[in-house]
Order: structure tokens, then sequence, then C-alpha cells
């Protein structure tokens, strides 16, 4: 059953306190700026794991301006599903509709080598190489000692997923090549966007004329990388390929003149 085309209220749960900044989930930033291609309105809430359904965040609920009773609110999760849901809705359009079928499998294949491969080479730097500072941030609202015992719980579900996964197999040396070739190779893409492009604002991954969906993953992980100081090696990798910095950067100017900018070298 579709919801009215009058754009309902959308609150957005991050997962962390605060408005106008980033955080450091490339999954809310790559939904925050799905709604901001659209021009969406949306209320910031910070929310909880514990709240949100399939224990993930971002989420997000809906509820129409004319039936704004709680008994009329939808609650979703997971950012794919969120946007998927709200294409079938008729609030977001279908950014890929118009793709030739080969750039809907590039699409989908940066999409899938940022969420299913550099994702987990980034878990592991965050939660493995650097657990203090990874814990100390996500786990800031907790008291001490309830930190200690969370964050123990969380590093050995990491670890044992990171195993099962693979991403734990490899030396330090194959994981920081991995994630050098991936930044790498999307840098070769938007160089090539870039010197196709002629305009002053935002270039888009696949070279058209409007982003695609990759273009919403690619900068959260770009966002990401840039403010998480769990993940320096990313981080220093990001920052020596200026594309990727000025390709995220024109789109913060255009889309989020409102959010602080990350700091800059």
């Amino acid at each position: 059953m579709r919801i009215s085309h009058k754009q309902p209220e959308i609150t957005l749960y991050r997962g962390f306190p605060g408005t106008g900044i980033y955080t450091w989930s490339p999954f809310v930033t790559k939904l925050e700026v799905r709604l901001r291609f659209r021009g969406l309105s949306y209320r910031i809430e910070s929310g909880s794991v514990r709240a949100a359904p399939r224990g993930k965040v971002p989420y997000v609920t809906l509820c129409d301006e004319d039936e704004s009773g709680p008994d009329q609110a939808r609650t979703m999760s997971d950012s794919d599903l969120i946007i998927q849901n709200l294409v079938d809705d008729d609030i977001l359009p279908g950014l890929n509709v118009d793709l030739s079928v080969q750039d809907k499998v590039l699409d989908s294949g940066i999409r899938a080598l940022l969420e299913d491969k550099l994702y987990f080479l980034q878990g592991h730097e965050k939660w493995i190489d650097n657990y203090y500072s990874m814990r100390e941030h996500i786990l800031a609202s907790l008291p001490y000692p309830v930190r200690i015992i969370v964050g123990h719980l969380i590093y050995r579900k990491q670890y044992q997923t990171l195993h099962g996964q693979g991403t734990l197999r490899y030396s330090a040396e194959e994981r920081s090549a991995f994630k050098k070739q991936i930044w790498e190779d999307i840098n070769v893409l938007l160089e090539e966007s870039r010197l196709q492009s002629d305009r002053k604002g935002p270039y888009w991954v696949l070279g058209g004329q409007h982003p695609t969906e990759a273009d919403a993953t690619l900068f959260g992980f770009i966002v990401g990388a840039l403010i998480c100081t769990a993940c320096p090696e990313t981080q220093a990798i990001v920052r020596g390929l200026p594309v990727l910095v000025d390709y995220a950067h024109r789109i913060h100017d255009r889309y989020f003149p409102d959010y602080d900018l990350w700091a800059e070298d």
C-alpha cells in the first residue's frame, strides 16, 4: 500500500548525539545524502541500537503529516532497505532506473566493493588495530565500567565476524594493500569523471549528469574515512588521493552547507 505523495515526517536515528556534524558511520551519511539529493526535510535523533529494528543504525520513522498518531508511524532500518522502501513509496526517485545494463552492473560493483569488502577491512582497522579509539568514541555515552564490558563484547563479536568472513586471515600487509588498491581504483574513476565534467559543482562516479546509488555510498565512505580517528591508515590513503577529497568536498558544499566540514590538511 502506497503512502501519500505528500512528504511524510521523517525522523532519522543516527546512533550518535549531535546535529550539524557527520557521524563515523558511512551508512548514516549514505542515507542522509540520499535524502538530500531529493531535497527532503528530516529530523535527527540519536536513537539506539537496542531500539532499532534489526539492531542496526541508521533507522528511520515515517509518519504522514495528517495522520501523526503513534499508531501511524512506520519504523525501518538497514540503509538499503530504507532507500528501497522510500523509492517504492514514491518519496525518493530511483537513481539507477535510466542507467544502461552495463552501468547498473558497474554501480552495483562499486557499492559491493565498498560495503562488502572495504567495510570489513576498515572494520579490522577500527576494532582490532585501533580498538581503544573506537571504543571510546562509539561507547562514549556509557559509564566507564560498562564501556569496558560492552566494548569487550563488541570486540569478541567483531573478531569472530572478521575471522569467519576472512579479513582476519590476511596479513597486515595484505589488508593494507587491499585498502590502497580499492581507493586508488575508485580515484581513477573519479579522475575521469572530473575531466569529463564542465561544472564547478559535484561530478559523479559513473561520469553522468546526475548521481547514482553508488555516489551516495561512496560519499558516505569517504566522509567516514576523513573524520574517523580510529582508522588512521585509511584516512592517510584517502587524504593522499586529492580527487577523492575534492569529490566529497563538492558534494558537501552543495548538499551539506549546514554541516561542519572535516578537518583539512
